[in-house]
């Protein structure tokens, strides 16, 4: 009985678990594809948002806002916005006659220190703030027009200076003696939906000042990185796999074993910082560059990395190929290291392509390390001395202190990477099917 409430517990526990499992990573693909997605369907808001720097007051289409700090809300299809900011100035009370006649009356000459401190106490200091006039600013918004630098006309009561700091955005500066104390209005413009094509296609990364995302450089920066690191360690990788599996004795196998996986647990900031310190300056000197942090730095990097879970996974999967097939391929004539070629190597192959698969992920997936010896220019280039940035750099980067549309465009990347891997990794299992059938 209790063996069967046993089994029967263990069973809906690791159910419920399953499916809790399953649940969350479906709610975090959901909430990654989403945000990635809403860029290219949706504005940044609905309405025009207004800022405010050093106004403690002022009214916007008759709507009055004190110490407001957050943004202004302009409901949308709004064409007028009326800014009126007060003017005060502030009246002194002559209290100095007043406070020398209470000083008088109740200062002893016991000298009695009491008496100034009720003095100072004493609410005879006021200030009152009188309103001499107001600011106005009227503003025309044109929906119609595209060139957002036209969408706005600004009219001012008073000397104002109208800037464009970036791209959606006016910046009105009212002068002041001390340019830090300058009072501003900031005028946020809602970016329209971004071209999907634009996205994938677009030579420029300047997400700050233009709003302009194209990502192809870093595409093309990542898979040349990945796959430039899969061709120089995948057979190295392989070549230490058969070595270990065919030709080193058990003994000897299981200590550079051990060694292989401890170097698989080794976090990818070391490899970056090796990379940095030994690598990077071994390039620079080798091809006489002024900068070492290049593309062939990442590759070089990047193919250490991934050597350990290729050698790992290719050597399991060797030495799990049946003695017999070894035998009879002895039997027959053929040498150790034909046997090794020919005869293991293919009968592992699908343990081989999983290390693979698991290498490529590795390598297009890598952030820490890439951003040490890449250089992370995001400009395009196929030169192995040129300095490259990758997709997952470029998240790792801005994510920090993005914000709004480009804040979206970073998950947009990343449902690119997710794509990017997707596709890799199913044209190299149907690789595989197609070669177990031909097997």
């Amino acid at each position: 009985m209790n063996r069967k409430f046993t089994d029967v517990f263990f069973k809906h526990l690791f159910s419920i678990v399953a499916l809790f499992s399953v649940l969350a990573l479906g709610a975090i693909l959901l909430f990654v594809f989403v945000q990635g997605s809403i860029p290219f369907f949706a504005p940044t808001h609905s309405g025009i948002q207004l800022v405010t720097e050093r106004i403690d007051e002022l009214i916007v289409n008759d709507i009055s806002y004190k110490d407001h700090h957050t943004f202004i809300e302009i409901p949308k299809n709004t064409e007028i916005i009326t800014i009126k900011i007060p003017i005060y100035e502030d009246l002194y009370d002559d209290w100095d006659d007043d406070w020398d006649d209470d000083w008088d009356d109740n200062y002893d000459d016991d000298d009695d220190w009491d008496d100034y401190d009720l003095l100072a106490d004493d609410n005879e200091y006021e200030i009152e703030r009188i309103l001499i006039g107001e600011t106005t600013l009227e503003i025309y918004i044109n929906y119609n027009e595209k060139d957002q630098d036209k969408m706005l006309t600004i009219i001012c009561s008073d000397d104002i200076n109208i800037t464009h700091p970036e791209n959606y955005v006016y910046t009105i500066n009212f002068p002041a003696v001390i340019a830090s104390l300058a009072k501003k209005i900031h005028i946020i413009i809602p970016e329209p939906p971004y071209s999907f094509g634009s996205f994938i296609s677009g030579l420029e990364w300047r997400p700050s000042r233009d709003k302009v995302y194209g990502i192809f450089p870093m595409i093309v920066g990542t898979l040349i990185a990945s796959f430039g690191a899969i061709f120089l360690g995948v057979p190295i990788a392989l070549l230490c796999a058969l070595f270990m599996a065919e030709f080193l004795k058990p003994k000897m196998a299981a200590i550079i074993r051990a060694g292989v996986e401890l170097l698989a647990g080794i976090p990818s900031v070391v490899y970056g910082f090796f990379g940095l310190m030994v690598i990077v300056p071994f390039v620079r000197k080798t091809f006489d560059i002024p900068s070492g942090n290049t593309l062939l730095s990442a590759i070089i990097v990047l193919a250490l990395m991934i050597l350990p879970t290729v050698i790992t996974i290719a050597e399991t999967s060797l030495r799990a190929v049946p003695l017999a097939v070894r035998e009879a391929s002895l039997s027959l004539g053929a040498s150790k290291m034909q046997t090794s070629w020919r005869v293991v190597l293919p009968h592992a192959n699908s343990g081989v392509i999983a290390g693979v698969i698991l290498g490529i992920s590795r390598a297009v997936g890598e952030t820490m390390a890439v951003i040490l010896v890449a250089g992370n220019s995001p400009h395009l280039s196929v030169n192995p001395l040129a300095s490259v940035r990758t997709l997952t750099s470029t998240i790792a980067m801005e994510m920090g202190y993005a914000s709004g549309r480009h804040s979206e465009m970073l998950f947009s990347i990343g449902v690119t990477l997710f794509a990017i891997i997707l596709v890799l990794n199913s044209l190299i299992l149907w690789y595989r099917r197609r070669m177990e059938v031909e097997l």
